[in-house]
Formats: C-alpha cells, structure tokens, sequence
C-alpha cells in the first residue's frame, strides 16, 4: 500500500511539473438556481436553451463563449444565435454587460469588473461558426483577464446541463446529447 502512495505522489509530482492543463469543473446551482435562471435567460435570449449548448472556455488572455446548435440542421435557431450574439457582443464591447445581469443578477462574479473596465482593455470579438456564433475576449490586463474566468465559471454553475467548459487552447470536440 505504501508503494503504491509513492508512486501516485511521484505521479502527481510530475504531473504538477509538467504543468499539464486541468479542467476543474465548475460548481453547480441548486436546481431551483438552475430553472430560475433558465425562465430568466428566456427572457433575454431568443434561441432555445434546450436545443442549443454555450461553451465557455478560457483562454491565457480571456476566453472564449460559444453559443452552438445541438442540431446542426436547425438553422432557425443558428440564425436566432448569430442575432443575439452579434447584439451582445456590441453591446458588451460598450461595457454594457445588461443582459448577463438580467439573467444572473448584478452581483455576478465577475461583472462589475467587466462593466467598469476602461475603453479598450476588454477587446470583444464576434465570430460567426457554421453551427452557431462566439464571442472572444481578451485583455493585457491579468484583472479583467479574471474577471471573465470568474464570469464564465458563474455561467457555467448557473446554466446547468446547458453550458458546458471549453477545451484547454481552444479545441472543440463534437457535442454528446446530455
């Protein structure tokens, strides 16, 4: 037993030296956190939750959050994404961070950084992806570069079987139906 204690320890020594990319799950509501903020995001997104998957990923300088069908042939709700993205992200690029707020409250961690950031240290970009739309952001700043980290993991809590973390540099996997 004690051999076997020594070789997870030099296991997980190398692994930590080596510095190898982890994904920490984020901690999930409370299931009534969860439909509350799915009535919440009906209101302010016009794409179904259901039929559709975000994806947060964060990046070195940022991160990434992507809103995909689960159907790629549904092409109504694709266009309903690049809508509401392509809004978003205007308005975002402003430092209007109202919607978000709608849905997850003011106290969102995260957000009040996000919204009182100087013009031009948050660079949001719009891309639109053959099965839905994303929305880069970055920053030099390691503050605001936080601020999105602890602004996506709340997403990811507060979206359930909704949202899913990206993939450590920004590689995308096919989907699986939850």
């Amino acid at each position: 037993m004690q051999r076997r204690n020594r070789k997870l320890w030099a296991f997980s020594g190398i692994v930590l030296a080596l510095g190898l990319p982890t994904v920490v799950p984020a901690q999930t509501a409370s299931p009534e956190r969860v439909e509350e903020i799915s009535k919440r995001g009906a209101e302010v997104m016009p794409f179904d939750l259901k039929q559709t998957q975000h994806v947060f990923t964060k990046t070195e300088t940022g991160g990434v959050q992507q809103v995909v069908v689960r159907d790629p042939a549904n092409a109504e709700q694709i266009k309903l994404i690049r809508q509401h993205l392509t809004k978003i992200s205007e308005e975002f690029a402003r430092g209007d961070f109202s919607d978000p707020a709608r849905i997850h409250g003011e106290n969102m961690p995260g957000l009040a950084e996000l919204k009182n950031a100087q013009p031009g240290t948050l660079h949001v970009e719009y891309r639109e992806l053959p099965n839905g739309a994303e929305i880069v952001y970055s920053s030099d700043d390691p503050a605001l570069i936080a601020a999105v980290h602890r602004w996506f993991d709340a997403q990811l809590a507060e979206h359930g079987p909704d949202a899913m973390p990206g993939h450590p540099h920004g590689t995308m996997h096919p989907m699986h139906d939850n």
